[in-house]
C-alpha cells in the first residue's frame, strides 16, 4: 500500500480493536482498492450499485462487498449474485425483492435494517414502530432467502458530539432489545468522522473511507 493509505489503516486498526472495518470504496480507483486488498482487507462498502458491480468485476473475487447506500428495488438483480451484506433495507417491499432475486441464485442474502436516527429529514431509514410492524408481518416471517444480521444507522451530520452520542445510544438500545430474540450480531454505526463515538456506544462494524484515503 502507499505509505499514507497504509499508515491511515494501521492507525484506525489500532483504535478500533476487534470492531469490523468496512473500507468505503466509493469514488476510489481500482489501483487504490487493489492496494487496500494487498494489505489484507476484504470488506469493502459501496454506495451505488453501478459502481459496485464494476468494481466487483475488476477486483479479486474473495472481497466481501457491502452495499451501504440507498438501494432501489429495480437494482437488486445486479448485486444479488454476489453481495455479502446489504446495510440499507428500509422497507418490506424492498426486502421482498431481495428475497426474490436471492431465490433465483439459490442463496441467502444477509442484510441490516436501516434505522432513521438522525435529525435530518433527508436520511433514509425506519422508525422503531415501522421496524416492529415489519418484524410481526407474516410476509416478512415467510421470507426464506434473506437473513437479518442486525441494524444500521447514520447519525446527524453535526459538530454536536452529544447529539451524535445520543443517536448512537438510542440505536444501540433498539439493537439490544431485539438481538437475542432475533439472533442479531451486527450493529453498524460510525463513519470517518464519528466512528470512535459509535464504538463507545456499542457499534461492532464501522464504515470508513475518507479517513483512509486522505493524505495526512
Amino acid at each position: 500500500m502507499s505509505h499514507s493509505i497504509c499508515k491511515n489503516i494501521k492507525q484506525i486498526e489500532q483504535e478500533i480493536g476487534n470492531t469490523q472495518l468496512v473500507v468505503v470504496s466509493k469514488y476510489r480507483s481500482l489501483p487504490e482498492l487493489q492496494e487496500v486488498y494487498d494489505g489484507g482487507h476484504r470488506h469493502y462498502g459501496e454506495n451505488r450499485v453501478q459502481e459496485l458491480t464494476t468494481k466487483y468485476e475488476n477486483l479479486p473475487k474473495d472481497i466481501h462487498w457491502h452495499l451501504i447506500g440507498h438501494l432501489q428495488s429495480n437494482k437488486v438483480k445486479y448485486i444479488a449474485p454476489f453481495i455479502y451484506l446489504i446495510h440499507s433495507i428500509d422497507s418490506l417491499k424492498l426486502l421482498k425483492e431481495v428475497d426474490k432475486e436471492a431465490r433465483k441464485h439459490q442463496r441467502v442474502i444477509s442484510f441490516l435494517f436501516q434505522m432513521h436516527i438522525a435529525q435530518e429529514e433527508t436520511k433514509f431509514g425506519l422508525s422503531k414502530t415501522e421496524l416492529d410492524e415489519i418484524l410481526l408481518d407474516q410476509e416478512y416471517i415467510n421470507l426464506t432467502h434473506v437473513a437479518c444480521k442486525g441494524l444500521m444507522g447514520m447519525a446527524s451530520n453535526t459538530e454536536d458530539i452529544d447529539q451524535v452520542k445520543k443517536e448512537f445510544e438510542y440505536l444501540n438500545s433498539v439493537y439490544t432489545e431485539l438481538k437475542d430474540k432475533h439472533h442479531y450480531d451486527t450493529l453498524s454505526m460510525g463513519m470517518s468522522g464519528d466512528y470512535l463515538t459509535a464504538i463507545a456506544e456499542g457499534s461492532n462494524l464501522i464504515r470508513v473511507g475518507s479517513k483512509i484515503f486522505s493524505v495526512q
